[in-house]
């Protein structure tokens, strides 16, 4: 059994779509598969999705599916030549009228007409991930006249941020429509919304999601300068979403490299306090793409995340496109078990001044700081239906492994993303009352996790309990 708390992401591409790679990836670390709809046909993707379910059932473990939307495409069009160079100073025009694939230094077509009117004198156009910077002069004849003052190379089909936000796309497209009914056909764990505004985009996605009858949960993709404008803005979607991702690409591009890092900490924070799953996204391991070691500064940047408490850390292109996908997981198992070490993750100050508003959340809560306080407690076990009560021990920092016992694969996969939080199959109904305690512990015993004469933690709802009533805890001796 893995000691490490923290969860990996692992994107799934050219690189890293062979049966041979994917089971390389499941046994050096990889919790959660992404499938990112952006890119692959819908066939790709189902083989991805079947040779996971495959190779982890045989390894015996649970692996995450998560389809990621490729939302808006607001992007330029294609040039002649398919590059071009610009230079700082120079005349360029974004325009809806001119022909999509001839595109040259003076011009480009625009893949999204209503950058238009989203756009007046003064503002920031950022392209390629903001590599590419351009001042808006003025928008007239239906095109956007602007001055380089970043150049550099451009090449077809780059995106476009404004500086600040205020691009009026619309979070679903008629693709997302579709992949989400690819999603649902799957069977994928979780769901994730590219480029949310605001709750009520998340709560359209669900409402999508459920009609396709899937029970994903929905992932936040939080990459919009208005989603963190303020405290408000920010919590209106973590509460509207299951998880939400610090996507630091075109969130980056949108606040500023310089305000980045804050904002990061503060999705983080607020996705713990409204016990959500947080996930830190973008270029954690970019080095990797093209070396088999990561820099120090990509070290550093997991192990804050760790320390802040993220819930997983996730690779893209590293894993997806690079030479070295099975590698970039190892590193990153390794720098997320090295900063786990810290003595910062294993105490809590967390919600000792707060009043609790469920029964479940109660016990939830009570556990952790019973295992933080008594230290013989060597493992917590969670009798859970839908994994809400060790989602809630996981909001809580901890060196104690939690188990999730339940009878439902959908659970047990849905798990692999919680902080802490590792899954067993285990039916209580197939036990009589009075064996239902020992025969969870053996479970624990017949893996080595607990011996002899240490303490377990147990939770678990009376039978007559419906789904959510978890009201019992448990401390009890292994004998």
């Amino acid at each position: 059994m893995s000691k490490r708390r923290t969860k990996i992401v692992a994107t799934l591409g050219p690189a890293s779509e062979s049966a041979d790679v994917i089971e390389k990836l499941i046994l050096a670390g990889m919790d959660v598969a992404r499938l990112n709809f952006s890119h692959g046909t819908a066939d790709d993707h189902r083989q991805k999705a079947k040779l996971v379910r495959d190779i982890a059932k045989r390894h015996r473990r649970y692996v995450a599916l998560m389809g990621d939307l490729q939302g808006p495409k607001i992007r330029i069009a294609r040039f002649a030549n398919t590059r071009v160079e610009l230079s700082n100073g120079q005349a360029f025009v974004l325009s809806n009228d001119h022909p999509a694939d001839a595109g040259n230094a003076d011009i480009v077509g625009i893949d999204y007409p209503p950058l238009v009117q989203d756009c007046a004198p003064g503002d920031e156009l950022l392209l390629d991930d903001g590599r590419i910077i351009l001042q808006v002069d003025k928008v007239e004849n239906n095109a956007v006249y602007t001055t380089v003052t970043a150049g550099g190379e451009l090449s077809n089909h780059k995106g476009i941020n404004r500086r600040g936000g205020g691009i009026s796309a619309p979070s679903l497209t008629d693709k997302d429509r579709a992949d989400i009914l690819l999603a649902a056909e799957l069977e994928v764990d979780y769901i994730a919304v590219s480029f949310p505004r605001y709750g009520r985009d998340m709560q359209q996605a669900r409402e999508l999601v459920q009609q396709a009858g899937s029970n994903a949960w929905i992932v936040a993709k939080i990459e919009r300068a208005e989603a963190v404008a303020d405290d408000e803005a920010l919590d209106d979607i973590i509460s509207a979403s299951d998880a939400v991702m610090v996507a630091r690409g075109d969130l980056g591009v949108e606040v500023g490299d310089a305000r980045l890092v804050g904002i990061q900490k503060r999705i983080i924070q607020h996705a713990r306090t409204l016990n959500k799953l947080v996930i830190t996204a973008t270029q954690m391991m970019e080095s990797m793409v093209s070396s088999p070691i990561p820099t120090r500064a990509e070290v550093s940047d997991v192990a804050n995340a760790v320390l802040d408490h993220t819930d997983a850390v996730m690779l893209s292109g590293e894993s997806a496109a690079g030479k070295y996908p099975v590698e970039a997981v190892s590193a990153m198992a390794r720098i997320c078990v090295g900063a786990e070490q810290e003595p910062v993750n294993k105490r809590s100050q967390h919600r000792l001044w707060e009043r609790f508003e469920r029964c479940d959340d109660t016990i939830a809560l009570s556990a952790m700081y019973a295992a933080n306080h008594f230290p013989g407690i060597k493992a917590i076990i969670s009798l859970s239906e839908s994994g809400r009560t060790p989602l809630i021990m996981s909001r809580i920092r901890s060196s104690v492994p939690i188990f999730c016992f339940t009878r439902h694969e959908s659970t047990q996969n849905r798990a692999a993303l919680f902080r802490g939080v590792y899954s067993m199959p285990f039916d209580a109904a197939a036990y009589a009352p009075e064996d239902v305690n020992q025969a969870a512990i053996s479970c624990l015993v017949a893996h080595k996790i607990v011996h002899p004469g240490d303490w377990v933690i147990l939770t678990q709802g009376d039978l007559y309990c419906p789904q959510g009533g978890t009201n019992g805890m448990k401390i009890l001796q292994v004998t």
